[in-house]
């Protein structure tokens, strides 16, 4: 019987098409990311009564277990300014201005147009 033999190349072959898409999903969280703090601080500065700007310098991206993160760095009061603090209505009247949970339902909604933006980026070096 006869032997042959079959040669493969090409990205999928050579690991560059796995490096791309891995590259590709880094990009697209991180460009999710950071339309996420852009949304965040416009809209503590359409809700904020009297900014001092020490929250909202406070508000950052950051890299955590792998994952792109857009977090408050821990800010004591943050909790009470979303409304999930101990010392929120009943306690108090105030109910927090709920701008993470919002932020990101729209930032759900505008995520696949986030993701096509980047392919284009990608795209080329699939090939």
């Amino acid at each position: 019987m006869d032997s042959m033999q079959i040669r493969v190349r090409g990205p999928v072959f050579d690991g560059r098409a796995h490096r791309a898409a891995a590259d590709y999903a880094e990009a697209v969280e991180g460009a999710v990311a950071k339309e996420g703090l852009r949304m965040a601080t416009a809209r503590f500065r359409q809700v904020l009564r009297h900014p001092t700007g020490y929250y909202v310098s406070h508000v950052r991206v950051r890299e955590t277990a792998g994952r792109h993160v857009v977090t408050d760095g821990g800010v004591v009061y943050g909790p009470w300014l979303e409304g999930v603090g101990s010392r929120n209505f009943p306690e108090t009247r105030f109910r927090g201005y709920s701008t993470f949970r919002r932020t990101q339902a729209l930032l759900d909604r505008r995520a696949t147009n986030i993701a096509e933006r980047e392919w284009s980026r990608f795209a080329g070096r699939m090939g």
